[in-house]
């Protein structure tokens, strides 16, 4: 899009992705995305890359870029040092500057966030935590983020307490593509009733999970279990047996869930079922506020 000049950029650089915001006072004047993922550029790539998509935002000045997420890592364009928990999401001081050869551009990582024991790590989410607390001021409680690897967080007083993270969503991508288990399920059609009954039996006998997993493939091959029932069985099991795990941090908590649009409301219809009520929080909008939030005091000079 020509004709957009941004007073700052904020960017969600991933793994597989490249999404770039042009922010004025009053909110996001336009967005662009690519496949430019942290998985496809060398560390020389960076610069390119983000100059491709927000080449046309930047004056003749100097532009600030907020970016989170993978760029960060120690893949990424550089590294931004994990923080320690517990400690509020975003700190603006911890914002890590990127040389460019481009003097338009002034960019800064936002760090993850790290914990001891158990040992976990977050990259990207910590500006989601930071942009739904910038939305529901004063929260305290429970923000579950769906996705490849979905993460549970307690937060309190503006600070992420403490976080669990459980691989659900790439399990269920491999259970479902690569395992013996892919020959019952080639669909994207859904069965909800097959996906609360499942769910509801990982709830209640986890242990059972090895077991209930392969009964996919037999039902299949002898009792005509349809590709979409088996296929929301899995994702139902799987969710169940996060569910059961992660109970400590739902049972009798605030939830709060951030991500797309399906699988938030499959989580939020899943705590319903254990009688937690869950308001869903678009995964953009945090994003966004909370690159907002981690934005230093920095003034466009064009």
């Amino acid at each position: 899009m020509t004709g957009i000049m941004a007073d700052w950029i904020a960017v969600d650089w991933g793994t597989t992705h490249l999404r770039a915001y042009a922010m004025g006072a009053n909110g996001v004047l336009a967005e662009a995305s690519s496949a430019d993922g942290m998985g496809s550029l060398t560390r020389d790539g960076y610069e390119a890359a983000l100059l491709r998509l927000a080449g046309p935002w930047l004056g003749a000045g100097t532009t600030p870029v907020v970016a989170c997420g993978m760029v960060g890592s120690r893949q990424g364009w550089m590294e931004a040092p994990y923080r320690t928990t517990p400690c509020t999401p975003l700190d603006a001081a911890s914002l890590v500057a990127v040389p460019t050869a481009d003097a338009r551009l002034a960019v800064r990582l936002v760090p993850g966030l790290k914990q001891a024991a158990p040992a976990d790590v977050m990259r990207g989410e910590e500006t989601q935590i930071a942009g739904a607390l910038a939305l529901l001021p004063g929260f305290d409680g429970i923000l579950c983020l769906p996705g490849t690897h979905s993460k549970w967080v307690q937060v309190s007083a503006g600070e992420v307490v403490s976080f669990q993270t459980y691989m659900t969503g790439e399990m269920f991508a491999l259970l479902s593509q690569q395992s013996v288990l892919r020959h019952g399920m080639a669909t994207k059609d859904w069965d909800e009733a097959a996906f609360a009954t499942a769910l509801s039996d990982a709830i209640a006998r986890p242990e059972k999970i090895a077991a209930r997993l392969f009964a996919l493939r037999a039902e299949g091959l002898i009792a005509g279990l349809t590709p979409a029932a088996a296929r929301s069985r899995l994702s139902g099991l799987l969710i169940g047996i996060e569910l059961a795990a992660a109970r400590p941090y739902w049972l009798g908590q605030q939830v709060a869930l951030i991500g797309a649009d399906a699988l938030c409301a499959a989580y939020a219809g899943a705590l319903h079922a254990q009688g937690v009520p869950a308001r869903i929080l678009p995964a953009a909008a945090c994003t966004i506020a909370g690159l907002a939030a981690a934005r230093p005091a920095m003034e466009p000079t064009r």
